[in-house]
């Protein structure tokens, strides 16, 4: 499912384009992806990758 959705996001391709080879439809991964955004997972995703890369050094 992630991968589904980051696939969209960087390929510039639209949901109703998403390869049968991610083995869901892109009107699930749409749902999914509206479901987390309402949930701020991204935001919370990104926080959380902040967080480790700040605790390894890794930024400046």
């Amino acid at each position: 499912m992630l991968a589904a959705i980051i696939f969209v996001a960087t390929s510039g391709c639209t949901w109703n384009q998403l390869p049968p080879g991610f083995g869901l439809s892109g009107v699930t991964a749409f749902r999914r992806f509206t479901v987390w955004t309402e949930a701020r997972v991204w935001a919370k995703l990104h926080r959380l990758v902040l967080d480790e890369l700040g605790a390894q050094g890794g930024l400046d």
